[in-house]
Order: structure tokens, then C-alpha cells, then sequence
């Protein structure tokens, strides 16, 4: 993609405001800087006292363990459904032979 498909936006990040280029659609950016927002915000509702930089560590690393185990659940969905699809297609295979 070329600089001309990309886009700016503002958004506002734990009270402060950045403006991020991106190749996603703008409202896709304002969501994903809502999570993160929300994220540090409520990290930091919880230890009032945590210095800014660790409260976006924080959120960053919930994050990331938010991502990794929805990852794990549909590889294992995944797997539990190519299961299913094999035993169904020796069914079939045996009922036609």
C-alpha cells in the first residue's frame, strides 16, 4: 500500500492526543485506541498511584494475554472441528462402501 492509501487520525490516548497514520480505516484506529484507552485507564483506576509509562506497560501486556488466549481458543476450535470433519467423512466413506 502507498502512502496515498493511508490516513490520519486523532484520537485521544489515556488524556492525551496522538495523530496516527494508517493504512486501516479510521474508525477501525479510533476503536483500537478506545481499547487501549480503556485499558490503561482502568489499570490505573485500580493503583492510583502507578506512574503513567507502567500503567500503558500494563495494559499493553493484558492486551497482548487477551490476544494470545482468544488465539489458543480458536486453534483449538480449529482442531476440535477438523476432528469432527474427519470422523464425519469415514462415517460417509463407510455408509457408501
Amino acid at each position: 500500500m502507498s502512502d496515498q492509501d493511508r490516513s490520519s487520525v486523532t484520537v485521544r490516548i489515556a488524556g492525551e492526543e496522538h495523530t496516527l497514520r494508517s493504512n486501516a480505516p479510521p474508525e477501525y484506529t479510533r476503536r483500537c485506541a478506545k481499547l487501549v484507552s480503556d485499558r490503561i485507564e482502568e489499570i490505573r483506576s485500580r493503583a492510583t498511584l502507578l506512574e503513567p509509562h507502567r500503567a500503558a506497560i500494563l495494559a499493553a501486556l493484558s492486551i497482548a494475554d487477551e490476544y494470545f488466549r482468544a488465539l489458543e481458543a480458536a486453534e483449538g476450535e480449529s482442531a476440535d472441528t477438523t476432528a469432527a470433519i474427519m470422523t464425519l467423512t469415514s462415517r460417509i466413506e463407510e455408509a457408501l462402501a
